[in-house]
């Protein structure tokens, strides 16, 4: 028997799975504090003789990074509350799982190989050996407990090996999850918030601390575990199935966007002064899950909100290349166009907005002529096609022997498609 998608929730409820426009046009956010973080690095990761900062003022280009320091760690953890959200919205019952996972599959490998290819050809080839380029390749990289194999070739790659189980395990995780009691879903809610601290207080209490790293007061163990070691993000992607079920069971409150906002710039300054590794995921995991949830809530309930306009929704549509495409325009594109030149203040702010727009341009292209066939062409099985029918005579006759109780000597009447 061939395995299928159960349902998310059997039991009754108001809010049924619609669009969620406003969840598609916020997921350029998190993209773009990943974008900060990648364009303000004062050492080039793929020339590390000068920096990626346009900035040439020291005392703004170290405020700036300081300041979006947190940005790159929170954008992932965004991204992760966000995946396990909509893939448990968008859940078709009865679906076989090999066609989820072929989906899944699809929207993530053709994405990366072009990129780890064109990574490949510009630049990592010169210094990537085999055995540390094809474990990035089919992403497993993360899982190795060595910074250059993590952050090879492609550097921003490294999240999609926490993705790819997700989406592996999701089927069995969604088991577990749709048996919770609707009215537990909040308890749920809350361990998985704690299991993340919890992971930090491994990551400091048991984890040898030493070497450390001047912006990352973490020893690379502990930097790998807490950050980059796909199991331990896993409660981020539970977390974001179990408040897809508390809106669909309609139990999410209303929450006004000012109280939203206003938690997420708590949670984003706290994590300016929270120590490492709490500021990485534990202080934002709270206002990120509000807002991901009231924005879907919204949508479900007919409310307008900017984030559902064309431009955003086409944003968010191109984030994800937009990511995936930062390590190669920013990393060595700027570098080769620009060299290790920094500038005054106003001519750095043009210049970042030159990266911007070469970094969107690059996501767009990824989106449009890489990932939008690939879903089209290879995201679902083809139809097989339709058993030729019997000439209306045979048919007939076929229906006589069956109303007679006689076996029929053919089964080319069972045409049920189970592709």
């Amino acid at each position: 028997m061939t395995a299928t998608m159960p349902d998310v929730d059997s039991g009754p409820h108001i809010h049924t799975r619609k669009p969620l426009p406003s969840l598609t046009g916020v997921r350029f956010f998190p993209a773009l504090l990943v974008f900060f973080i990648h364009a303000l690095q004062p050492i080039g990761p793929v020339d590390p003789t000068g920096p990626v900062n346009p900035f040439a003022d020291q005392d703004l280009a170290q405020g700036l990074v300081k300041f979006f320091l947190p940005a790159g760690y929170l954008g992932v953890s965004f991204f992760f509350l966000l995946s396990g959200f909509v893939i448990t919205w968008s859940v078709k019952p009865g679906e076989r799982v090999t066609a989820y996972w072929r989906r899944r599959i699809v929207k993530v490998f053709p994405n990366h190989v072009v990129m780890w290819a064109a990574a490949m050809i510009l630049f990592a080839s010169a210094y990537t050996p085999m055995r540390t380029w094809l474990p990035n390749l089919f992403l497993v990289n993360s899982w190795i407990n060595d910074f250059s194999t993590q952050m090879s070739v492609n550097a921003p790659s490294w999240s999609l090996c926490a993705e790819l189980l997700f989406y592996l395990s999701f089927p069995l995780l969604l088991l577990g999850v749709r048996r919770i009691r609707v009215e537990r879903l909040w308890w749920w809610a809350g361990a998985t918030v704690a299991a993340t601290v919890g992971v930090g207080l491994v990551t400091v209490y048991l984890l040898p601390d030493t070497p450390r790293n001047a912006y990352i007061p973490l020893s690379p163990t502990q930097n790998w575990f807490n950050y980059t070691f796909p199991p331990m993000r896993m409660f981020e992607f539970v977390l974001g199935m179990l408040l897809a079920r508390l809106v669909i069971a309609n139990r999410w409150p209303r929450i006004r966007a000012v109280w939203v906002v206003a938690l997420l710039a708590a949670g984003y300054a706290a994590a300016t002064y929270v120590p490492a590794p709490f500021n990485m995921v534990a202080t934002t995991i709270v206002p990120f899950g509000v807002t991901i949830a009231t924005i879907a809530d919204a949508d479900v309930r007919g409310i307008r909100t900017r984030l559902a306009g064309r431009v955003m929704v086409w944003l968010g549509n191109v984030s994800f290349g937009f990511y995936l495409c930062q390590g190669v325009v920013l990393f060595w594109g700027r570098q080769a166009v620009l060299g290790n030149a920094t500038y005054s203040t106003p001519v750095a702010v043009l210049v970042m907005l030159g990266m911007f727009a070469a970094t969107l341009l690059a996501g767009w292209l990824l989106y449009a002529c890489v990932e939008t066939p690939a879903m089209k062409y290879w995201g679902r099985a083809r139809s097989r096609q339709a058993a030729p029918q019997r000439p209306q005579g045979a048919r007939d006759r076929v229906h006589q022997r069956l109303r007679r109780g006689a076996r029929p000597a053919t089964t080319a009447l069972q045409t049920t498609d189970k592709a």
